[in-house]
């Protein structure tokens, strides 16, 4: 009786903690994005060059991650990173994103 019950549950258990790596891994990649862009933001705002400030936003995101750096009305740049996480077998996946707008710094 407790074999027929124990195989019911055991793969549950496993998916449930399927379930909650993936939305821990998530949590991690969101983060991640998030500083991606502040980082590059500031980097951009202070006049670095595009492809360091892409690079930049690219050592600080997770792999695969896509960088958008545009300007914005007022003198400011946005930057947005976007990752698609999770989808791992039948389990579906996320897409992340994270914006940061930082004013242009002016030199003096």
């Amino acid at each position: 009786m407790v074999t027929a019950e124990l195989a019911v549950a055991i793969p549950s258990v496993v998916l449930v903690l399927a379930l909650c790596l993936g939305a821990a891994r998530a949590a991690v990649d969101q983060i991640r994005c998030i500083d991606a862009a502040r980082v590059a933001s500031r980097a951009a705002a202070r006049g670095d060059d595009p492809a360091r400030v892409r690079a930049l936003a690219a050592a600080s995101a997770p792999a695969g991650a896509t960088v958008q750096v545009s300007g914005v009305a007022g003198g400011g740049v946005r930057v947005t990173v976007s990752v698609r996480t999770g989808g791992s077998g039948a389990l579906p996946g996320w897409d992340l994103s994270a914006s940061a707008v930082t004013p242009v710094e002016t030199t003096s």
